[in-house]
């Protein structure tokens, strides 16, 4: 296949993106002016009028709001990450460093005898409002391209399982704005009819200017195809990403080094090269575990009765886990089941062996609060994977599962994405599928994140949906 059909007219290149940065920099010096009037008229009272003095200082604040986006770049984001959370994100970020301006600029000019709550006012607006016109922009512009406008045009180097992928992506969020332009390899037989050309045919098509993003899918770096479209990229000004298919390593996201002008692919897992974050998570499992446990004391002890009065048998059960580094330890539950129930594996939460008050433990997640005990000794986290029992352990070790090897590099957790997602495990293979899950959380451990697991969780929680 040799011809093809471009679009109509030209394509500009980077259309819209300086007018795109200029429409976030005109909303936000309005959005700071709308906030600082708001914090006025709340300090102030309704209808009082501005001083010269605050009319200086709200200068002030622009044109050092200029220097932060100087800084910081909040204007500057790609297609895939343009998302509602990245950009509110962001932009609490910034406000924070415009903040810390704004106070040594209230030092500085406290002649002005301008409000220290008045300040804070401000930015607290101008981070809402900031985050609502962002949270309306996202959601027009995205739809805007789903429709078909202000896209892309992206062609795929190489035919295989990994562009497949790509394509496939695009296809799934038509709201990212990429339009497909074909795929280009080696002509055979089998694809004749799949391809839009061979490598010829991709010369013409990116010589002609018609093409924003080129992925490259060639299985060898190497390929003298590579080299032609690096070198013509900055003539035709399109952009050039090579693909590299990392599906066999499950849990592990690569990341990018340099040593020196070398760069290096790491793929072992980022948390445990981080210090300071090891010890961020430890710190807050020891305060938010202790403050459990100091201030629901009265939740515990009437938990722990109403488990005495509704069956015979001790309050608490406890249980061998394997911990971190394989080290074993006993975890601790409100006993849900029957004194004498046989062990093995549950059969989820109409399984016969547990209490109607078990139930109501299991389904609400109140039987796992005695486990920030656990937390607070050092045996597990708040959030982190799941510990497995022995038995589980043997079986996935027999298998030499790689993915589970790694998750005993981790401090067990009370809640994980597996839980959060899939609940209790009654089974092998239901074990290995929630598993899966707790491998994604390894490759996102932070502290937003662990909040957002722990918010889930209490979620369930409230809505009795414990599984």
């Amino acid at each position: 296949m040799t011809n093809c059909i471009y679009p109509s007219t030209t394509r500009m290149k980077h259309r819209y993106l300086f007018l795109l940065v200029l429409f976030q920099l005109l909303s936000d010096v309005i959005s700071l002016s709308l906030s600082f009037w708001i914090s006025h008229q709340l300090v102030k009272g309704w209808g009082a009028s501005f001083s010269i003095n605050e009319v200086s200082f709200l200068g002030l604040l622009s044109l050092t709001w200029l220097l932060v986006v100087l800084l910081l770049h909040p204007y500057k984001h790609s297609r895939i990450k343009f998302h509602v959370y990245e950009l509110i994100y962001r932009h609490l970020m910034a406000v924070l460093l415009l903040a810390a301006f704004g106070i040594f600029l209230w030092f500085l000019f406290q002649d002005l005898r301008l409000s220290r709550l008045q300040l804070f006012y401000s930015s607290l607006a101008f981070w809402i409002i900031g985050s609502l016109w962002r949270t309306m922009a996202v959601v027009l512009l995205k739809t805007h391209r789903a429709n078909g406008n202000n896209t892309l045009n992206y062609v795929i180097v190489g035919y295989n399982d990994t562009s497949q992928k790509i394509k496939r992506f695009y296809e799934q969020h038509p709201e990212f704005g990429y339009q497909f332009f074909g795929f280009f390899d080696t002509m055979t037989k089998e694809n004749k009819s799949i391809l839009r050309g061979d490598y010829q045919v991709l010369r013409q098509v990116l010589q002609n200017n018609h093409i924003d993003c080129v992925y490259c899918c060639i299985p060898r770096a190497g390929h003298p195809i590579l080299k032609d479209i690096i070198e013509q990229s900055n003539q035709s000004l399109y952009q050039v990403k090579l693909v590299v298919d990392f599906t066999f390593f499950f849990s592990q996201a690569p990341s990018l080094e340099f040593h020196g002008l070398t760069p290096v692919i790491s793929l072992s897992t980022e948390f445990l090269d981080h210090t300071r974050e090891h010890i961020l998570k430890r710190l807050f499992d020891v305060v938010f575990s202790s403050g459990v446990l100091l201030f629901g004391s009265p939740v515990f002890i009437l938990l722990g009765l109403i488990t005495k009065l509704t069956s015979q048998g001790p309050i608490i059960f406890s249980q061998d886990r394997t911990g971190q580094w394989g080290k074993k330890f006993k975890i601790y539950k409100f006993r849900s089941m029957y004194v004498g129930a046989s062990l093995g594996h549950s059969e989820g939460i109409l399984d016969k062996r547990i209490t109607p008050w078990g139930r109501f433990l299991r389904k609400t997640r109140l039987d796992e609060l005695p486990q920030f005990y656990n937390v607070l000794k050092g045996d597990m986290s708040v959030v982190g994977p799941r510990p497995l029992a022995d038995y589980d352990v043997k079986t996935l070790m027999e298998e030499s599962t790689d993915d589970f090897k790694l998750i005993l590099a981790f401090r067990p957790g009370i809640t994980s994405v597996g839980q959060v997602k899939f609940g209790y495990a009654g089974s092998p293979e239901e074990i290995k599928k929630r598993l899966k899950y707790d491998l994604l959380y390894l490759n996102k451990i932070s502290f937003f994140f662990d909040m957002w697991l722990i918010m889930k969780t209490m979620v369930i929680m409230i809505k009795k949906q414990g599984k």
